[in-house]
């Protein structure tokens, strides 16, 4: 049964169900994002969007709608032209994917839920090189889209407001609170090259609990399958993907008995994934001046991701009577899979008391995930027990690698009243506090696992790895909002925070807007933010196992980096300023010009590869002696050994140009034409980089910097220095169609075959992406009030990714697949998707 039949079947079956219901149409007026009442970056009650003193936009069910892939990473991407996706990620980021907001780190965006700090993930983004490396922030796939009414996306630092992690800015997702109604709504779609298979479903209701109060309640399912890009491997084929005469003929027989041959080595694709999501927001009005709500989610997700593939005798074992065996005759694809659980729930109480706006509340997140190697082997452990058996044996072949937590507690409370003090509006006062106490463990795999070696591709979490870490975090603050005259609104805030592990930081917001007219105004902000290291980023510690290769990502909060040089995590200081106008040219057109600066000290970063040998010479010895008393056995180190750190290594200085413009055309008889345009130009410059320590240096090796070539490109030009977005919504009756056309400015990376990006005697390439424009098209039809029907493409042109050219007779950058495409392509690495939906309004 084809993929469309499939979605279709489904559709027909809920039409069935529902048959019996009273529709009505859902989705809000187009253009009338503006009126939006916002309640993120502002203590006022009663804000439209539009009158917002900050930069911010808001995200309605109408464009999510008509985004094709319904997972919240993407509709925020093809929404806002200041956010970006992380396409593809390599190792276990490939299993849970970020966005960055401003070009700066993931963990720079504060992600709440009806206000309230959500909890992050505890898998950790640990591949160097990429804009996205150290991402451990909010897992926006445990948010089901159709829980949504609307996102408000504050792009402003905002620590003082909301505390840590808000220095580009902050996404505040606000759930559906209807007590009737609903709707079920699947989706089916594909890649133009027939891959990458995704099915979701998802059903949205309300309840009425009692006279006072409402439930509502979204489930979701999510399916998408593997995809492959690039072609054959270079270590046992030539360029034109015939097999190398120079190899040893058992490998040469195996790559032809493999399933995927030609192209053995599927790493570069996206994970194969099921995620189960359920989410309720509910409320109750306990009187006239006090009511009790709850919200909270459960997620799973099960995916795993393909590895480098493995040689026919990259296993070899010595039977008990001296024969030599190999057990994979095809050679094998080993993969990284996780078991992804992700969980939480708020519950508090609000209230009027005598013009006091109370609101208490109590939240918990966890999110675990327990990380399996699959269709691999550990070579010294099968060589071991081969060696005691006269015939051959079957290898263990699945390992449990351990689990990671994170948790998170958090009690907050806050006040608010309104003063008449003769001024053009009430003064609003605000203040309160917050007690949060995080944790994070490291669960140790099967001893297997991690038995010299490890398993390919992923050893296990080593008892020497494993432990709980955690902190505590109290916090004060006090926001005032003012209009001393008519037309202006001045808002100050300031917040007080004390964390057990690092000590007290004092942070401040100053905004202001000044209307001259309902035609014009300008606004400005000048605040200071910090970041705390998460803990993931403090406390990860995990080891790689490449073809030839052993990287260690050592925690930086231990003794064995304290002796190599690296200190413990201090957070980031930002200091932010922004300017910019609002102006309404004609009747119901919006536009918002905005500049920012953000300049951030003692940035996290990750470190370049810090070697310890190539081949048989040794780089640092330290390195080398670390690795051992960390349990690695090197044997597996052909080419080379070393580890990666994450550190406070730069300052950098972000500046921008953010705009927007909103307007509606009416042609009477031909529809509505609802216009939008957003429009970013960033670019990140980097003010310093902090020395390498000492103690792992060697000039000698060109092992001098913390970061590399291609590591400082991955903070200042893998990411698109311009991206705008234009989208036109026309609906003529029954019928809509939604065109956006999403123009990605060029990036660029430099690389070589050592992955470094510095010249040398191996050669360095620069990977360029031109400015490239990507075509999304949504058609839609209602057949009835209640049931309608989409159909469409993303990227409809089928624009590839740039592949990584050929130089020397192998892949530039060190990689093993011929024409492998750039994974920093921001528009992603598998063309053209097309899909159809059917939605049941009831």
């Amino acid at each position: 049964m084809s993929l469309f039949s499939k979605t279709a079947t489904v559709a027909l079956l809920a039409s069935t169900a529902i048959s019996t219901a009273a529709f009505a149409q859902e989705a809000p007026a187009p253009g009338d994002a503006g009126e939006a009442i916002i309640v993120t970056g502002t203590r006022t009650t009663g804000m439209r969007a539009a009158d917002s003193a900050a930069p911010l936009q808001v995200v309605g069910t109408q464009a999510m709608q008509a985004v094709g892939q319904q997972d919240l990473s993407q509709v925020l991407a093809q929404s806002l032209p200041s956010l970006n996706f992380q396409a593809f990620g390599g190792d276990t980021a490939n299993l849970t994917l970020s966005v960055a907001l401003r070009g700066l780190s993931p963990n720079d965006t504060l992600v709440l839920v009806n206000g309230k700090r959500r909890h992050t993930t505890a898998n950790l983004a640990v591949l160097g090189g990429s804009p996205y490396s150290g991402g451990a922030t909010t897992d926006l796939s445990f948010v089901p889209t159709n829980a949504i009414g609307q996102i408000e996306i504050l792009q402003d630092g905002a620590a003082a407001q909301y505390g840590s992690d808000a220095i580009a800015g902050v996404v505040n997702i606000i759930l559906k609170d209807k007590s009737e109604g609903g709707l079920f709504t699947v989706t089916g779609g594909k890649n133009y090259e027939g891959d990458g298979e995704t099915i979701s479903s998802a059903l949205n209701i309300g309840f009425k609990l009692g006279d006072r109060g409402f439930v509502n309640v979204t489930g979701e399912y999510k399916f998408h399958d593997y995809t492959q890009r690039g072609n054959c491997d270079r270590r046992y084929f030539t360029p034109t993907c015939s097999i190398r005469t120079d190899i040893d003929p058992i490998d040469a027989a195996g790559v032809q008995l493999n399933p995927f041959f030609p192209n053995v080595n599927p790493i570069l694709g996206d994970a194969k994934y099921t995620i189960y999501n359920v989410m309720v927001n509910a409320g109750y009005e306990l009187s006239d001046n006090v009511s009790a709500y709850a919200f909270g989610s459960y997620g799973n997700r099960i995916a795993k991701s393909y590895q480098n593939y493995r040689r026919a005798t990259r296993v070899v074992g010595t039977t008990s009577t001296g024969a030599t065996v190999y057990p994979f005759p095809a050679g094998f694809n080993p993969q990284e899979s996780l078991r992804e659980e992700d969980f939480s729930v708020t519950g508090g109480f609000k209230g009027d008391l005598s013009g006091w706006n109370w609101d208490l509340s109590l939240t918990y997140g966890r999110d675990s995930v327990a990380i399996y190697t699959l269709n691999s082997v550990n070579p010294a452990l099968y060589a071991d027990l081969q060696l005691q058996n006269p015939t051959l044996i079957a290898p263990q072949r699945n390992f449990y690698d351990g689990t990671l937590i994170n948790s998170e507690w958090a009690v907050e409370g806050g006040v608010t009243k309104e003063f008449e003090a003769g001024l053009a509006k009430p003064i609003t006062l605000a203040f309160g506090g917050n007690y949060r106490k995080d944790n994070y463990t490291i669960v140790a795999g099967e001893p297997a696992s991690y038995y010299k070696g490890g398993a390919q591709a992923y050893p296990g979490f080593a008892p020497s790895d494993s432990g709980s870490n955690g902190r505590e975090a109290y916090a004060g603050y006090i926001d005032l909002a003012v209009d001393p005259v008519t037309g202006m609104h001045i808002d100050l805030a300031g917040r007080y925070e004390h964390y057990s592990d690092f000590g007290n930081v004092w942070t401040g917001k100053a905004t202001a807007r000044y209307d001259f007219s309902e035609a014009f105004a300008l606004r400005g902000t000048v605040s200071n933010g910090f970041r705390a290291p998460t803990l993931a980023e403090a406390y990860y510690s995990s080891v790689n196992v490449g073809p030839g290769t052993i990287f260690g990502q050592f925690p930086p909060n231990s003794p064995a980096s304290t002796a190599l040089g690296f200190g413990p995590l201090q957070p980031e200081k930002s200091t932010n300023f922004s300017a910019g106008l609002v102006a309404h040219p004609i009747p119901g057109m919006q536009l918002t010009i905005d500049a920012y600066q953000i300049k951030l000290k003692k940035r996290i970063v990750p470190s370049a590869a810090i070697f310890g040998s190539f081949g048989t010479e040794v780089v640092s010895q330290a390195i080398l002696d670390a690795l051992v008393a960390r349990g690695i056995s090197l044997v597996d180190a052909t080419s080379y050994s070393g580890i990666n750190i994450f550190t406070n290594g730069a300052d950098t200085r972000t500046r921008g140009i953010e705009a927007t413009l909103d307007y509606t055309t009416d042609f009477d008889d031909a529809g509505k034409v609802a216009w939008t345009v957003g429009f970013n130009y960033n670019t990140t410059k980097l003010l310093k980089v902090y020395p390498l320590p000492a103690q792992v240096a060697n000039p000698a090796y060109g092992q001098t910097d913390l970061l590399d070539r291609n590591s400082r490109d991955a903070l200042t030009r893998s990411t698109p220095r311009v991206k705008t977005i234009v989208n036109a919504l026309w609906t003529l009756g029954k019928f809509s169609v939604n065109l956006r056309e999403t123009i990605y400015g060029s990036s660029a990376q430099w690389t070589s075959y050592s992955g470094s990006g510095n010249p040398g005697a191996d050669g360095v390439t620069e990977l360029k992406i031109g400015t490239t424009a990507i075509t999304d098209l949504n058609v839609g039809y209602k057949l009835t009030g209640g049931f309608r029907l989409d159909v469409g493409a993303n990227n409809l042109f089928d624009k590839k990714a740039p592949t990584i050219p050929t130089v020397g007779g192998r892949p530039a950058s060190g990689g093993n697949v011929y024409n492998a495409p750039l994974a920093f392509t921001p528009w992603g690495i598998n063309g053209g998707y097309y899909y159809a939906r059917a939605t049941f309004t009831f």
